[in-house]
């Protein structure tokens, strides 16, 4: 057995030995015998190498200059068939950069040692993975290694030290917050009696102020004295809300919800966050069949046009005049703009001239000690998922929620149970929701003196 092949026995042994120190369940005797085997190797490897230097010294040959380590450097046609690119994966690489800094090189990585003579771990990247990689492992980056710097018990490696550092978990999962909530607490929302599947609201079929079409149809007259009273009548029209359903269901292994503390009231409370987002959406973008028909789809929705020459893509201060200006009166007070958050770069550059300055049109929160919402011509601005991006119509909309009436049965049901997948060892959560939601007007509404119609929900057209 030549010397190559020793010191190839001895790495070999060194990296059975490190696997095996860093399984689960380590058998550290079977290990301390391979690295006696790798030990003994390579001293005979070192007898030989000595034993190979006397001989050729006595035959008047010229000693090869050993490097830094104690290792001859000795290539062979298949080392240097490999030099181009001799490592498959990074990660190959990486090891055998661990093993030499740990006094175990192999022949295939000692020809990619850094020129500088100073630099004793420092390999070639490049040389290792060809040109195209990008990066390099020198001196200054090695430095920082623990396997360069520590000669004793480390945390670098599991058998020196790192087995016995453990790392603390948290309890609970890391989540976001969204502002879900913010729609379903200001529509009109009535729930409905046991055994009822659905409501029925009465009211007046008013489309225009106009004479004779108020309350549909009720009209007062002027009347001389002894004169004749004229006789009108209201139309009236039903509203009807069938309720719709809603559900999530999740499935988790036993073993999972025993050992993961945290995931059941994940469940429990993220489920029902996933209800309520589709029950807002609905609320907005439904289309009404088999589900809420949303504001976007309601009849009495107007449609601000955009201004003539408009850009794409753009909102302009002429825009949300124009849209207040549609807003049915009474609706004013509580009207809020629904926006999508693309749109803000355009609100912070909304303006009313006044003389040769302006007043800013947009204004940001001031605070919760202020207001919590930014505002725009005094109303609550309330960024949302549900709408439009910007340039669609849909991206702003001005909306009064208490003329959108909404029905619901109960809150939102949670049950699980261990039986529907009883023989997989699996929990089901089953969440159930049934709600219904429609717009109270039919119609925009005609006023009095204009033909310009108004309506408590406004949006912007595609721009």
């Amino acid at each position: 057995m030549n010397h190559k092949q020793l010191l190839a026995l001895a790495n070999q042994k060194a990296v059975e030995a490190q696997a095996i120190l860093e399984a689960e369940a380590p058998d550290v005797e079977k290990a301390n015998a391979l690295m006696a085997e790798a030990e003994g190797y390579k001293a005979r490897a070192e007898a030989m190498r000595k034993a190979m230097t006397l001989a050729e010294a006595t035959e008047a040959k010229p000693e090869p200059k050993p490097e830094k380590s104690g290792i001859t450097i000795v290539t062979d046609e298949a080392d240097n068939a490999l030099k181009a690119q001799p490592y498959k994966s990074f990660g190959q690489f990486l090891v055998e950069v661990r093993n030499a800094a740990l006094g175990q090189p192999t022949q295939r990585i000692l020809p990619l040692r850094s020129a500088d003579p100073e630099d004793s771990f420092g390999f070639s990247l490049n040389g290792a993975m060809g040109d195209d990689f990008v990066g390099g492992l020198t001196k200054a980056a090695y430095r920082k290694s623990a396997f360069a710097k520590q000669t004793g018990l480390n945390e670098g490696l599991g058998a020196e030290g790192g087995f016995l550092v453990g790392t603390d978990r948290g309890g609970s999962l890391m989540e976001r917050v969204y502002n879900i909530g913010d729609i379903l607490r200001r529509v009109d929302m009535v729930g409905i009696s046991p055994g009822s599947n659905g409501m029925t609201f009465a009211g007046t079929n008013e489309t225009s102020r106009a004479n004779g079409s108020r309350h549909g149809g009720i009209l007062s007259y002027w009347t001389a004295e002894g004169g004749t009273k004229q006789s009108s009548k209201p139309a009236f029209r039903e509203l009807e809300l069938r309720l719709h359903k809603l559900t999530a269901l999740v499935v988790a292994t036993d073993e999972l919800l025993q050992d993961a503390n945290a995931l059941e009231s994940w469940i429990l409370s993220h489920l029902p966050d996933e209800i309520r987002f589709r029950t807002e959406d609905a609320f907005i973008n439904g289309t009404g069949v088999g589900m809420p028909q949303g504001i976007r789809a309601s009849g009495a929705l107007v449609t601000q046009a955009a201004e003539a020459g408009q850009a794409a893509d753009t909102i302009v201060t002429q825009n949300i005049v124009n849209m207040w200006s549609r807003m049915w009166a009474p609706s004013r007070r509580n009207a809020v703009w629904l926006y999508n958050q693309d749109i803000e770069p355009q609100l912070f550059q909304l303006n009313l001239g006044v003389g040769t300055g302006g007043v800013a049109l947009y204004m940001p929160p001031g605070g919760l000690s202020q207001a919590p919402y930014s505002t725009l011509l005094g109303r609550p601005c309330i960024p949302s998922e549900y709408s439009q991006t910007l340039g669609d119509e849909g991206d702003l909309m001005l909306l009064d929620f208490s003329q959108y009436q909404a029905i619901e049965k109960g809150s939102i049901q949670s049950a699980s149970s261990v039986h529907v997948y009883f023989t997989t060892d699996e929990t089901c959560y089953r969440f159930v929701y049934r709600v219904h939601g429609i717009s109270t007007w039919n119609a925009p509404l005609t006023p009095f003196n204009s033909t310009i119609t108004q309506s408590p929900c406004i949006t912007l057209a595609a721009r």
